[in-house]
């Protein structure tokens, strides 16, 4: 990366620094051998907490193959496999995996074996439902703040052959007329001072993956919220997070290749692309309710009352409440060719906040 500051000019823009520290094969972060994911990696996701998560995820996946006569499942960026063992577990299904880490699909593959097929490329004409848990949250931000009262670009510079560090880019108007054009969205103009980002590839990754649906669900959980509120004045840095080792900070200097980092990301963005591409909003609601809509209460009726019941409810306590995942995550789907509504959002539909 210093070498292509170097050859840039001294600067470049952060969408790149984020990816050449996630994505360069053998140094990024998702390319590289560490454990990332579990107690023994950097952060845990809902899949590792509790099978209750890919349990449910698996009854909203039966019924909208049941809608559209049968099809497969394509996950995206599986982790460490632990959603697709609990889904399988919970019905009988066909799942795809499309996994660009080579270290992340080699422990899938030991994990699941012949259950699961990995694919290279996204497939054309696809009938099922593409799963994408905690996926969109690691594409490449740009970061912006506002100086002087005009938007400007936030940069990384090269201090030294081991340091990174911020930098104001120069003027530049087109980058200023996207943040102009988000502030007339919102009605309101950003303080001087207020930081954030937002993510260039968002609205193409959801194109794509709208192109590739035939028929069936896209289904999107991840940790963000609809526009108006990503972009509240209180939330004046941003959503730019970082994780190590458990350790969550927001210097995504610290360690390149080593730490994950990650954004909040825009569902209202998610929404407005697939419905472009001609797929229809199914409904958009919190993590807590979707899986309560898929019947996690219903799983747990069905525990014992023993130690593993015990450990059941506190797992699923996690997933659900307000101050752990339940109202931090957020669930989009986005259909094609589907008929009756989803169970996963019959409980609360939040799309009018989109």
């Amino acid at each position: 990366m210093h070498e292509e500051i170097l050859r840039a000019g001294g600067v470049i823009g952060f969408s790149r620094y984020m990816e050449g520290v996630l994505y360069t094969p053998g140094l990024g972060y998702y390319s590289g051998g560490a454990a990332k994911l579990g107690p023994a990696g950097d952060f845990v996701t809902a899949p590792e907490i509790s099978p209750l998560f890919g349990r449910c995820v698996a009854r909203q996946i039966v019924e909208v193959l049941a809608a559209i006569g049968g099809g497969a499942v394509l996950e995206l960026g599986g982790g460490t496999g632990a959603l697709a063992e609990a889904a399988l577990a919970e019905a009988e299904l066909e799942w795809l995996m499309l996994e660009p880490s080579p270290e992340l699909r080699a422990r899938q593959q030991e994990r699941l074996g012949d259950r699961v097929r990995w694919l290279d490329t996204l497939p054309a004409g696809f009938r099922g439902v593409i799963l994408a848990n905690e996926v969109a949250d690691a594409l490449p931000v740009e970061r912006f703040v506002i100086d002087n009262g005009e938007p400007r670009r936030l940069g990384v510079r090269s201090d030294q052959e081991s340091d990174f560090a911020w930098a104001l880019m120069p003027p530049e108007p087109s980058f200023a007329g996207v943040i102009h054009a988000l502030e007339i969205e919102l009605g309101r103009p950003f303080p001087e001072g207020y930081c954030a980002e937002f993510s260039p590839m968002l609205q193409p990754w959801t194109r794509s993956l709208a192109d590739s649906l035939a028929a069936g669900l896209l289904l999107v959980i991840d940790y963000g919220l609809p526009r108006r509120e990503l972009y509240a004045p209180e939330r004046s840095d941003g959503t730019l997070i970082c994780h190590y080792r458990h350790r969550a900070h927001a210097d995504p200097f610290l360690w390149p290749g080593l730490q994950d980092l990650s954004a909040w990301v825009d569902f209202t963005a998610i929404a407005e692309a697939g419905t472009a591409a001609g797929l229809t909003l199914e409904g958009f609601t919190t993590q807590a309710a979707f899986l309560s809509g898929n019947g996690l209460d219903k799983l747990l009726a069905a525990a014992d009352h023993d130690a593993a019941g015990i450990a059941l409810a506190q797992q699923a306590r996690r997933l659900l409440l307000p101050g752990e995942l339940g109202e931090r995550f957020r669930v989009i789907g986005l259909s094609r060719e589907l008929g009756p509504p989803l169970a996963g959002f019959g409980l609360l539909d939040l799309a009018n906040r989109l």
